[in-house]
């Protein structure tokens, strides 16, 4: 049981990191114009993004409106 959880735990945060990697690289920029060209404070954003992958995820595909 617990391998199982740890297993499900460490998918959730490989999604996460490739849909936090993806949304630094990609829809920062779309989703907040300010971001532009501010490379400094973007690595300090992943672990948030890491977590909250889902609501980043489903916000970028609606198009942030």
């Amino acid at each position: 049981m617990a391998a199982a959880i740890v297993a499900l735990a460490g998918g959730y945060a490989a999604a996460g990191l490739v849909v936090g990697l993806g949304f630094l690289l990609f829809g920062i920029e779309r989703a907040s114009p300010a971001a532009r060209g501010a490379h400094a404070f973007r690595p300090l954003l992943l672990p948030g993004l890491v977590l909250l992958w889902p609501y980043v995820a489903w916000r970028w595909w609606r198009g942030f409106g």
